[in-house]
Protein backbone atom coordinates (compact mmCIF):
# COMPACT_ATOMS: atom_id res chain seq x y z
CA UNK A 1 0.00 0.00 0.00
CA UNK A 2 2.73 2.64 -1.32
CA UNK A 3 1.08 5.00 -2.47
CA UNK A 4 -1.52 4.91 0.71
CA UNK A 5 1.47 5.63 2.62
CA UNK A 6 2.40 8.99 0.67
CA UNK A 7 -0.93 10.32 1.86
CA UNK A 8 -3.28 9.61 -1.68
CA UNK A 9 -6.13 7.58 0.82
CA UNK A 10 -6.87 8.76 4.20
CA UNK A 11 -8.49 12.09 6.18
CA UNK A 12 -8.45 14.83 3.58
CA UNK A 13 -6.08 17.33 4.20
CA UNK A 14 -8.27 19.81 5.34
CA UNK A 15 -10.07 18.49 8.33
CA UNK A 16 -7.51 19.67 10.78
CA UNK A 17 -6.54 18.08 13.81
CA UNK A 18 -10.10 17.30 14.96
CA UNK A 19 -10.07 14.99 11.66
CA UNK A 20 -7.37 12.82 11.90
CA UNK A 21 -7.90 12.23 15.46
CA UNK A 22 -11.48 11.08 14.76
CA UNK A 23 -10.48 8.87 11.73
CA UNK A 24 -7.96 7.13 14.00
CA UNK A 25 -10.75 7.13 16.63
CA UNK A 26 -13.04 5.35 14.02
CA UNK A 27 -10.46 2.95 12.68
CA UNK A 28 -9.78 2.14 16.30
CA UNK A 29 -13.48 0.79 16.77
CA UNK A 30 -13.34 -0.32 13.60
CA UNK A 31 -10.28 -3.09 14.40
CA UNK A 32 -11.33 -3.46 17.96
CA UNK A 33 -13.84 -6.47 16.79
CA UNK A 34 -11.24 -8.20 14.61
CA UNK A 35 -8.81 -8.49 17.48
CA UNK A 36 -11.43 -8.99 20.23
CA UNK A 37 -12.78 -12.05 18.32
CA UNK A 38 -9.30 -14.04 18.21
CA UNK A 39 -9.80 -14.83 21.95
CA UNK A 40 -13.56 -13.75 22.63
CA UNK A 41 -14.78 -17.22 21.04
CA UNK A 42 -12.59 -19.21 22.46
CA UNK A 43 -14.32 -18.78 25.81
CA UNK A 44 -17.51 -19.89 24.33
CA UNK A 45 -16.30 -22.87 22.33
CA UNK A 46 -17.33 -25.56 24.83
CA UNK A 47 -20.41 -23.51 25.21
CA UNK A 48 -21.02 -23.56 21.23
CA UNK A 49 -20.06 -26.90 20.80
CA UNK A 50 -22.21 -28.20 23.24
CA UNK A 51 -25.42 -26.63 21.70
CA UNK A 52 -24.44 -27.45 18.64
CA UNK A 53 -23.40 -30.50 18.84
CA UNK A 54 -20.56 -29.37 16.75
CA UNK A 55 -17.44 -32.22 16.28
CA UNK A 56 -13.73 -31.37 17.73
CA UNK A 57 -12.45 -30.66 14.46
CA UNK A 58 -15.48 -28.29 14.05
CA UNK A 59 -15.04 -26.80 17.18
CA UNK A 60 -11.54 -26.31 16.55
CA UNK A 61 -12.40 -24.59 12.71
CA UNK A 62 -14.77 -22.10 14.39
CA UNK A 63 -11.49 -20.80 15.76
CA UNK A 64 -9.35 -21.73 12.85
CA UNK A 65 -11.46 -20.63 10.07
CA UNK A 66 -11.22 -16.97 11.12
CA UNK A 67 -7.68 -17.10 11.80
CA UNK A 68 -6.49 -18.78 8.21
CA UNK A 69 -9.03 -16.64 6.30
CA UNK A 70 -7.39 -13.69 7.91
CA UNK A 71 -3.71 -14.58 6.90
CA UNK A 72 -5.06 -16.15 3.47
CA UNK A 73 -6.63 -12.89 2.91
CA UNK A 74 -4.19 -10.30 4.26
CA UNK A 75 -2.40 -9.47 1.62
CA UNK A 76 -5.00 -9.43 -1.18
CA UNK A 77 -6.52 -6.73 1.38
CA UNK A 78 -4.19 -4.57 1.01
CA UNK A 79 -4.18 -4.32 -2.54
CA UNK A 80 -7.71 -3.11 -2.47
CA UNK A 81 -7.65 -0.64 -0.20
CA UNK A 82 -4.86 0.98 -2.50
CA UNK A 83 -7.28 0.41 -5.67
CA UNK A 84 -10.32 0.82 -4.49
CA UNK A 85 -9.52 3.53 -2.03
CA UNK A 86 -9.13 2.74 1.88
CA UNK A 87 -12.51 4.19 2.84
CA UNK A 88 -14.66 1.82 0.81
CA UNK A 89 -12.59 -1.14 1.87
CA UNK A 90 -13.24 -0.05 5.83
CA UNK A 91 -16.87 0.49 5.01
CA UNK A 92 -16.80 -3.11 3.39
CA UNK A 93 -15.09 -4.59 6.10
CA UNK A 94 -17.00 -3.15 8.99
CA UNK A 95 -20.25 -4.13 7.20
CA UNK A 96 -19.32 -7.67 6.06
CA UNK A 97 -17.68 -8.04 9.83
CA UNK A 98 -21.01 -7.28 11.39
CA UNK A 99 -23.16 -9.60 9.13
CA UNK A 100 -21.06 -12.63 9.44
CA UNK A 101 -21.32 -11.81 13.03
CA UNK A 102 -24.95 -11.49 13.10
CA UNK A 103 -25.01 -15.03 11.17
CA UNK A 104 -22.72 -16.56 13.01
CA UNK A 105 -25.16 -15.55 16.29
CA UNK A 106 -27.77 -16.67 14.47
CA UNK A 107 -26.48 -20.63 14.39
CA UNK A 108 -28.95 -23.15 13.71
CA UNK A 109 -29.22 -26.26 15.67
CA UNK A 110 -29.29 -29.42 13.89
CA UNK A 111 -27.14 -31.07 10.68
CA UNK A 112 -27.04 -27.09 9.26
CA UNK A 113 -24.88 -26.19 12.57
CA UNK A 114 -21.22 -26.90 11.69
CA UNK A 115 -21.25 -25.70 8.27
CA UNK A 116 -23.22 -23.03 8.85
CA UNK A 117 -21.06 -21.39 11.62
CA UNK A 118 -17.65 -22.31 9.64
CA UNK A 119 -18.30 -20.46 6.72
CA UNK A 120 -19.55 -17.29 8.51
CA UNK A 121 -16.48 -17.46 10.81
CA UNK A 122 -14.79 -17.39 7.39
CA UNK A 123 -16.15 -14.56 6.02
CA UNK A 124 -15.59 -12.78 9.38
CA UNK A 125 -12.22 -13.39 8.84
CA UNK A 126 -12.03 -12.35 4.75
CA UNK A 127 -13.65 -9.52 6.51
CA UNK A 128 -11.18 -8.32 8.45
CA UNK A 129 -8.44 -9.09 6.30
CA UNK A 130 -10.19 -6.42 3.87
CA UNK A 131 -11.14 -4.03 6.56
CA UNK A 132 -7.48 -3.64 9.20
CA UNK A 133 -5.34 -2.98 6.24
CA UNK A 134 -7.78 -0.27 4.79
CA UNK A 135 -8.16 0.69 8.33
CA UNK A 136 -3.96 1.30 8.65
CA UNK A 137 -3.58 3.14 5.37
CA UNK A 138 -6.63 5.61 6.51
CA UNK A 139 -4.27 6.06 9.82
CA UNK A 140 -0.85 7.00 8.41
CA UNK A 141 -2.52 9.00 5.31
CA UNK A 142 -4.42 10.98 8.16
CA UNK A 143 -1.54 11.55 9.95
CA UNK A 144 1.59 14.40 8.88
CA UNK A 145 5.07 12.46 9.06
CA UNK A 146 5.90 14.05 12.56
CA UNK A 147 2.73 12.64 14.37
CA UNK A 148 2.40 9.28 12.77
CA UNK A 149 4.92 7.08 14.72
CA UNK A 150 2.98 8.47 17.72
CA UNK A 151 -0.63 7.48 15.88
CA UNK A 152 0.39 4.20 14.70
CA UNK A 153 1.88 3.59 18.07
CA UNK A 154 -1.83 4.27 19.69
CA UNK A 155 -3.38 2.19 17.09
CA UNK A 156 -1.01 -1.28 17.05
CA UNK A 157 -1.18 -0.60 21.08
CA UNK A 158 -4.79 0.08 21.93
CA UNK A 159 -5.96 -2.78 18.88
CA UNK A 160 -3.07 -5.25 20.13
CA UNK A 161 -4.14 -4.66 23.95
CA UNK A 162 -7.81 -5.54 23.33
CA UNK A 163 -7.03 -9.44 22.52
CA UNK A 164 -7.00 -8.96 26.61
CA UNK A 165 -10.60 -7.97 26.60
CA UNK A 166 -11.88 -11.23 24.86
CA UNK A 167 -11.48 -13.66 27.87
CA UNK A 168 -13.46 -11.41 30.50
CA UNK A 169 -16.27 -10.42 28.30
CA UNK A 170 -16.28 -13.69 26.50
CA UNK A 171 -17.02 -15.27 29.99
CA UNK A 172 -19.95 -12.77 30.72
CA UNK A 173 -21.54 -12.68 28.01
CA UNK A 174 -21.65 -16.71 27.87
CA UNK A 175 -23.46 -16.63 30.76
CA UNK A 176 -26.55 -15.16 29.09
CA UNK A 177 -25.42 -16.57 25.90
CA UNK A 178 -22.81 -17.80 23.79
CA UNK A 179 -24.43 -16.35 20.60
CA UNK A 180 -24.16 -12.85 22.43
CA UNK A 181 -20.24 -12.84 21.84
CA UNK A 182 -21.12 -12.26 18.29
CA UNK A 183 -23.99 -9.40 18.69
CA UNK A 184 -21.96 -7.35 20.46
CA UNK A 185 -20.06 -6.78 17.45
CA UNK A 186 -22.90 -4.57 15.78
CA UNK A 187 -23.26 -1.71 17.76
CA UNK A 188 -19.50 -1.44 17.55
CA UNK A 189 -19.87 -1.70 13.95
CA UNK A 190 -22.19 0.94 14.07
CA UNK A 191 -20.30 3.80 15.99
CA UNK A 192 -17.42 2.89 13.73
CA UNK A 193 -19.29 3.92 10.22
CA UNK A 194 -20.98 6.68 11.76
CA UNK A 195 -17.25 8.16 12.82
CA UNK A 196 -15.84 6.73 9.71
CA UNK A 197 -18.08 9.16 7.97
CA UNK A 198 -17.92 12.30 10.44
CA UNK A 199 -14.02 11.91 9.76
CA UNK A 200 -14.25 13.21 6.26
CA UNK A 201 -12.52 10.39 5.03
CA UNK A 202 -10.59 10.57 1.47
CA UNK A 203 -12.25 7.84 -1.09
CA UNK A 204 -9.76 7.96 -3.71
CA UNK A 205 -7.96 4.52 -5.06
CA UNK A 206 -4.77 4.06 -7.68
CA UNK A 207 -5.40 2.72 -10.63
CA UNK A 208 -3.54 -0.52 -10.34
CA UNK A 209 -3.53 -4.14 -11.16
CA UNK A 210 -4.31 -6.51 -8.29
CA UNK A 211 -2.79 -9.64 -8.66
CA UNK A 212 -5.47 -12.45 -8.19
CA UNK A 213 -3.33 -15.56 -9.21
CA UNK A 214 -1.23 -14.98 -6.41
CA UNK A 215 -4.16 -14.56 -4.14
CA UNK A 216 -5.71 -17.87 -4.92
CA UNK A 217 -2.22 -19.64 -4.93
CA UNK A 218 -1.38 -18.24 -1.25
CA UNK A 219 -5.25 -18.97 -0.10
CA UNK A 220 -4.82 -22.60 -1.38
CA UNK A 221 -1.86 -23.25 -0.26
CA UNK A 222 -2.32 -22.14 3.25
CA UNK A 223 -5.92 -24.01 3.72
CA UNK A 224 -4.48 -27.03 2.05
CA UNK A 225 -1.40 -27.48 4.67
CA UNK A 226 -3.65 -26.22 7.94
CA UNK A 227 -6.66 -28.90 6.54
CA UNK A 228 -3.64 -31.48 6.29
CA UNK A 229 -2.51 -30.81 10.16
CA UNK A 230 -5.87 -30.10 11.58
CA UNK A 231 -6.91 -33.55 10.01
CA UNK A 232 -4.57 -36.06 10.79
CA UNK A 233 -6.29 -36.98 13.92
CA UNK A 234 -9.38 -37.75 12.08
CA UNK A 235 -8.28 -39.06 8.77
CA UNK A 236 -4.78 -40.82 10.14
CA UNK A 237 -1.41 -39.94 9.62
CA UNK A 238 -1.08 -43.22 7.53
CA UNK A 239 -3.97 -41.75 5.45
CA UNK A 240 -2.80 -40.27 1.72
CA UNK A 241 -5.22 -37.85 1.88
CA UNK A 242 -3.28 -36.40 5.43
CA UNK A 243 -0.13 -36.14 3.38
CA UNK A 244 -1.44 -34.75 0.24
CA UNK A 245 -2.98 -31.83 1.63
CA UNK A 246 0.03 -31.09 4.08
CA UNK A 247 2.22 -31.52 0.69
CA UNK A 248 0.17 -29.77 -1.80
CA UNK A 249 -0.14 -26.93 0.45
CA UNK A 250 3.64 -26.29 1.02
CA UNK A 251 4.32 -26.65 -2.37
CA UNK A 252 2.07 -23.99 -3.37
CA UNK A 253 3.54 -21.66 -0.86
CA UNK A 254 6.55 -21.94 -2.95
CA UNK A 255 5.03 -21.77 -6.34
CA UNK A 256 3.52 -18.36 -4.90
CA UNK A 257 6.92 -17.28 -3.69
CA UNK A 258 8.71 -17.95 -7.21
CA UNK A 259 5.54 -16.52 -8.84
CA UNK A 260 5.59 -13.11 -6.61
CA UNK A 261 9.12 -13.11 -7.85
CA UNK A 262 8.16 -12.73 -11.01
CA UNK A 263 5.18 -10.69 -11.20
CA UNK A 264 5.75 -7.04 -12.07
CA UNK A 265 3.13 -5.78 -9.22
CA UNK A 266 3.17 -8.65 -6.90
CA UNK A 267 0.70 -9.37 -4.05
CA UNK A 268 3.31 -9.46 -1.70
CA UNK A 269 7.00 -8.11 -2.07
CA UNK A 270 8.93 -11.16 -0.98
CA UNK A 271 12.04 -9.67 -1.83
CA UNK A 272 11.68 -8.06 1.42
CA UNK A 273 12.54 -11.08 2.77
CA UNK A 274 16.06 -10.75 1.88
CA UNK A 275 16.70 -8.26 4.69
CA UNK A 276 18.05 -11.10 7.17
CA UNK A 277 16.40 -8.53 10.62
CA UNK A 278 13.55 -8.96 8.28
CA UNK A 279 13.43 -12.36 8.50
CA UNK A 280 14.48 -13.32 11.81
CA UNK A 281 11.76 -10.75 12.85
CA UNK A 282 8.75 -12.68 10.82
CA UNK A 283 10.38 -15.96 11.81
CA UNK A 284 10.09 -15.17 15.14
CA UNK A 285 6.53 -13.47 14.91
CA UNK A 286 5.50 -17.03 12.86
CA UNK A 287 6.69 -19.25 16.08
CA UNK A 288 5.50 -17.36 18.77
CA UNK A 289 2.30 -17.25 17.49
CA UNK A 290 2.04 -21.03 17.28
CA UNK A 291 1.50 -20.20 21.04
CA UNK A 292 -0.42 -17.32 21.75
CA UNK A 293 -3.82 -17.43 20.43
CA UNK A 294 -3.80 -21.41 20.60
CA UNK A 295 -3.09 -21.06 23.98
CA UNK A 296 -6.50 -19.51 24.48
CA UNK A 297 -8.22 -21.54 22.95
CA UNK A 298 -6.85 -25.03 24.72
CA UNK A 299 -6.87 -22.76 28.07
CA UNK A 300 -9.94 -21.92 27.75
CA UNK A 301 -11.49 -25.53 27.32
CA UNK A 302 -8.91 -27.18 29.57
CA UNK A 303 -10.05 -24.67 32.46
CA UNK A 304 -13.71 -25.82 32.05
CA UNK A 305 -13.08 -29.73 31.14
CA UNK A 306 -10.60 -30.47 33.71
CA UNK A 307 -10.63 -27.14 36.46
CA UNK A 308 -14.54 -27.55 36.34
CA UNK A 309 -14.69 -23.67 35.98
CA UNK A 310 -17.74 -21.75 34.25
CA UNK A 311 -17.11 -19.27 31.28
CA UNK A 312 -16.61 -16.39 33.54
CA UNK A 313 -14.03 -18.26 35.70
CA UNK A 314 -12.39 -19.40 32.51
CA UNK A 315 -11.85 -15.77 31.26
CA UNK A 316 -10.76 -14.62 34.83
CA UNK A 317 -8.24 -17.71 34.32
CA UNK A 318 -6.83 -16.47 31.15
CA UNK A 319 -6.07 -13.09 31.75
CA UNK A 320 -3.99 -14.24 34.16
CA UNK A 321 -1.78 -14.73 31.41
CA UNK A 322 -1.96 -10.73 30.33
CA UNK A 323 -0.99 -10.28 34.13
CA UNK A 324 2.50 -11.10 32.59
CA UNK A 325 1.86 -9.97 29.36
CA UNK A 326 1.15 -6.67 29.91
CA UNK A 327 3.78 -5.12 31.93
CA UNK A 328 6.22 -7.19 29.67
CA UNK A 329 5.09 -5.47 26.40
CA UNK A 330 5.71 -2.39 28.02
CA UNK A 331 9.32 -3.10 29.17
CA UNK A 332 9.93 -4.65 25.92
CA UNK A 333 9.22 -1.29 24.13
CA UNK A 334 11.45 0.54 25.99
CA UNK A 335 14.38 -2.13 25.41
CA UNK A 336 13.45 -1.79 22.01
CA UNK A 337 13.99 1.74 21.88
CA UNK A 338 17.15 1.96 23.86
CA UNK A 339 18.66 -0.87 22.62
CA UNK A 340 16.90 -2.73 19.31
CA UNK A 341 15.00 -6.00 19.15
CA UNK A 342 17.29 -8.67 19.82
CA UNK A 343 17.57 -8.47 23.81
CA UNK A 344 13.95 -8.52 24.16
CA UNK A 345 12.95 -11.33 22.14
CA UNK A 346 15.75 -13.25 23.50
CA UNK A 347 14.60 -12.64 27.09
CA UNK A 348 11.07 -13.14 25.82
CA UNK A 349 12.22 -16.46 24.11
CA UNK A 350 13.81 -18.09 27.18
CA UNK A 351 10.89 -16.60 29.96
CA UNK A 352 8.13 -18.30 27.34
CA UNK A 353 10.31 -20.72 27.05
CA UNK A 354 10.38 -21.96 30.58
CA UNK A 355 6.93 -20.41 31.35
CA UNK A 356 4.85 -22.96 29.06
CA UNK A 357 7.64 -25.65 30.23
CA UNK A 358 6.33 -25.36 33.94
CA UNK A 359 2.61 -24.88 33.18
CA UNK A 360 2.93 -28.01 31.34
CA UNK A 361 4.28 -29.57 34.33
CA UNK A 362 1.51 -27.99 36.49
CA UNK A 363 -1.42 -28.57 34.20
CA UNK A 364 -2.09 -32.15 35.81
CA UNK A 365 -2.31 -30.09 39.40
CA UNK A 366 -5.72 -29.04 38.56
CA UNK A 367 -4.98 -26.02 40.56
CA UNK A 368 -4.74 -22.48 39.75
CA UNK A 369 -2.66 -21.98 42.65
CA UNK A 370 -0.24 -24.37 41.73
CA UNK A 371 -0.11 -22.69 38.17
CA UNK A 372 -0.65 -19.19 38.07
CA UNK A 373 3.08 -17.82 38.36
CA UNK A 374 3.89 -20.43 35.47
CA UNK A 375 1.12 -18.77 33.59
CA UNK A 376 2.25 -15.35 34.37
CA UNK A 377 5.73 -16.26 33.17
CA UNK A 378 4.70 -17.86 30.23
CA UNK A 379 2.48 -14.58 29.38
CA UNK A 380 5.72 -12.13 30.00
CA UNK A 381 7.76 -14.59 27.42
CA UNK A 382 5.11 -13.38 24.75
CA UNK A 383 4.81 -9.92 26.08
CA UNK A 384 8.95 -9.19 25.30
CA UNK A 385 8.33 -11.14 22.13
CA UNK A 386 5.55 -9.52 19.56
CA UNK A 387 5.96 -6.02 20.28
CA UNK A 388 9.60 -5.17 19.37
CA UNK A 389 9.31 -7.99 16.43
CA UNK A 390 6.61 -6.61 14.63
CA UNK A 391 7.96 -2.85 15.21
CA UNK A 392 11.27 -3.69 14.12
CA UNK A 393 9.96 -5.57 10.96
CA UNK A 394 8.39 -2.60 10.07
CA UNK A 395 11.61 -0.24 10.47
CA UNK A 396 13.82 -2.82 8.94
CA UNK A 397 12.28 -2.83 5.64
CA UNK A 398 12.48 0.83 4.91
CA UNK A 399 11.88 0.76 1.01
CA UNK A 400 8.35 -0.82 1.47
CA UNK A 401 5.56 0.68 3.06
CA UNK A 402 3.72 0.44 6.59
CA UNK A 403 0.95 -1.42 4.45
CA UNK A 404 3.17 -3.86 3.01
CA UNK A 405 5.60 -4.44 5.40
CA UNK A 406 2.01 -4.60 8.04
CA UNK A 407 0.20 -7.43 5.24
CA UNK A 408 3.58 -9.70 5.66
CA UNK A 409 3.89 -9.58 8.94
CA UNK A 410 -0.11 -9.87 9.19
CA UNK A 411 -0.17 -12.80 7.12
CA UNK A 412 2.97 -14.65 9.06
CA UNK A 413 1.35 -14.03 12.48
CA UNK A 414 -2.38 -15.39 11.42
CA UNK A 415 -0.91 -18.59 9.63
CA UNK A 416 1.20 -19.02 12.69
CA UNK A 417 -1.60 -19.22 14.86
CA UNK A 418 -3.85 -21.17 12.73
CA UNK A 419 -1.03 -24.10 12.31
CA UNK A 420 -0.59 -24.19 16.04
CA UNK A 421 -4.27 -24.93 16.56
CA UNK A 422 -4.55 -27.30 13.64
CA UNK A 423 -0.86 -29.13 14.98
CA UNK A 424 -1.81 -28.92 18.61
CA UNK A 425 -4.86 -29.70 17.89
CA UNK A 426 -4.54 -33.36 16.23
CA UNK A 427 -1.41 -33.31 18.71
CA UNK A 428 -4.26 -32.91 21.77
CA UNK A 429 -6.98 -35.63 19.93
CA UNK A 430 -4.33 -38.38 19.73
CA UNK A 431 -3.20 -37.98 23.51
CA UNK A 432 -6.84 -37.71 24.59
CA UNK A 433 -8.03 -40.55 22.76
CA UNK A 434 -5.08 -43.40 23.61
CA UNK A 435 -5.61 -41.71 27.69
CA UNK A 436 -9.00 -42.17 27.59
CA UNK A 437 -9.08 -45.86 25.94
CA UNK A 438 -7.32 -46.92 28.59
CA UNK A 439 -9.07 -44.88 31.21
CA UNK A 440 -12.21 -46.48 30.44
CA UNK A 441 -10.95 -50.24 29.79
CA UNK A 442 -9.57 -49.68 33.57
CA UNK A 443 -13.44 -49.33 34.78
CA UNK A 444 -14.36 -52.54 33.38
CA UNK A 445 -15.30 -51.66 30.04
CA UNK A 446 -14.15 -54.39 27.11
CA UNK A 447 -11.03 -52.84 24.86
CA UNK A 448 -13.99 -52.55 21.69
CA UNK A 449 -16.25 -50.19 23.77
CA UNK A 450 -13.32 -48.57 25.60
CA UNK A 451 -11.44 -47.42 21.98
CA UNK A 452 -15.34 -46.36 20.70
CA UNK A 453 -16.29 -44.41 23.58
CA UNK A 454 -12.54 -42.96 24.01
CA UNK A 455 -12.79 -42.18 20.50
CA UNK A 456 -16.39 -40.55 20.61
CA UNK A 457 -15.04 -38.78 24.02
CA UNK A 458 -11.95 -37.22 22.31
CA UNK A 459 -14.19 -35.71 19.06
CA UNK A 460 -16.86 -34.51 20.77
CA UNK A 461 -16.23 -34.11 24.59
CA UNK A 462 -14.21 -30.94 24.60
CA UNK A 463 -17.19 -29.10 25.10
CA UNK A 464 -17.56 -29.74 28.89
CA UNK A 465 -16.40 -32.17 31.59
CA UNK A 466 -17.63 -35.43 30.99
CA UNK A 467 -17.51 -37.79 28.58
CA UNK A 468 -20.03 -35.86 26.13
CA UNK A 469 -21.63 -37.93 22.94
CA UNK A 470 -21.66 -41.22 25.38
CA UNK A 471 -25.07 -42.42 26.66
CA UNK A 472 -23.77 -43.11 30.14
CA UNK A 473 -27.57 -43.25 31.68
CA UNK A 474 -27.79 -46.73 31.60
CA UNK A 475 -24.59 -46.99 33.57
CA UNK A 476 -24.34 -47.84 37.21
CA UNK A 477 -23.34 -44.49 39.46
CA UNK A 478 -19.86 -45.61 40.17
CA UNK A 479 -19.07 -46.33 36.93
CA UNK A 480 -20.20 -42.65 35.53
CA UNK A 481 -18.52 -40.73 38.42
CA UNK A 482 -15.80 -42.96 37.09
CA UNK A 483 -15.82 -41.94 33.00
CA UNK A 484 -16.18 -38.03 34.64
CA UNK A 485 -13.05 -38.00 36.60
CA UNK A 486 -11.08 -39.60 33.59
CA UNK A 487 -11.88 -36.76 31.25
CA UNK A 488 -11.19 -34.33 33.54
CA UNK A 489 -7.59 -35.93 34.85
CA UNK A 490 -7.26 -37.34 30.96
CA UNK A 491 -7.81 -33.98 29.16
CA UNK A 492 -5.27 -32.31 31.76
CA UNK A 493 -2.98 -34.85 30.39
CA UNK A 494 -3.77 -34.26 26.67
CA UNK A 495 -3.63 -30.62 27.88
CA UNK A 496 0.05 -30.77 29.17
CA UNK A 497 0.99 -32.31 25.94
CA UNK A 498 -0.07 -29.17 24.07
CA UNK A 499 1.87 -26.52 26.37
CA UNK A 500 5.02 -29.04 25.92
CA UNK A 501 4.26 -28.35 22.46
CA UNK A 502 4.14 -24.61 22.97
CA UNK A 503 7.28 -24.49 24.60
CA UNK A 504 8.83 -25.99 22.19
CA UNK A 505 7.37 -23.61 19.73
CA UNK A 506 8.74 -20.75 22.16
CA UNK A 507 12.03 -22.24 22.12
CA UNK A 508 12.11 -22.51 18.63
CA UNK A 509 11.43 -18.68 18.99
CA UNK A 510 14.65 -18.35 20.99
CA UNK A 511 16.96 -19.94 18.71
CA UNK A 512 15.68 -17.96 15.63
CA UNK A 513 15.47 -14.99 17.71
CA UNK A 514 19.56 -15.69 18.45
CA UNK A 515 20.46 -15.06 14.61
CA UNK A 516 19.00 -11.47 14.78
CA UNK A 517 22.04 -9.24 14.02
CA UNK A 518 20.88 -6.70 16.81
CA UNK A 519 21.66 -3.13 16.84
CA UNK A 520 18.76 -0.16 16.60
CA UNK A 521 17.60 1.04 13.20
CA UNK A 522 17.93 4.66 13.12
CA UNK A 523 17.06 5.27 9.14
CA UNK A 524 13.66 6.67 8.45
CA UNK A 525 10.37 4.62 8.81
CA UNK A 526 9.08 2.51 5.90
CA UNK A 527 6.57 4.89 3.44
CA UNK A 528 8.68 8.40 4.57
CA UNK A 529 6.82 7.30 8.10
CA UNK A 530 8.46 8.75 11.12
Amino acid sequence: MGPADQGSVGARPEGGGQSKWLALLAMLFAVSMTFIDQTIVSIASPDIQSELGLSRDGSQWVINGYLLALAAGFALGGRMADVLGSKRMVLVGIIGFALSSALCGLSPKGSLAETWIIVFRITQGLSAAVMIPAALAVVVAAFPITERGKALAIFFGVSGGLTAVGPIAGGYLTQWTWRAIFWVNLPIAVIAIVLAVLAHIDQRGNKQRIDWRGAVIIAAGMALSVLGFEQANSWGWDSVWTWVCIAAGLVLIVVFVLVQLRTPVPLMKVRIFRDRAFLVDNGVLFFSMMAFVPVFFFASVYSQVSLGFNATNAGLYLLVFFAGFAPAAQISGRMLDARGAKLPMIIGGVLGTVGFALWAVKATDLSLGAQWWSIVLAGAGIGFILGPSSTDAVNRAIDASYGEVTGISQTVRNYGSALGIAVLGTLLGNVLSNRLTTSFESLGMSPADASAAAHEAANTGMGGGGAHGTDMSQLPAQMQQGIETAVADDFAVATQAVLWGMAVALAITLVVALLHPGGKVTGAAPGGGA
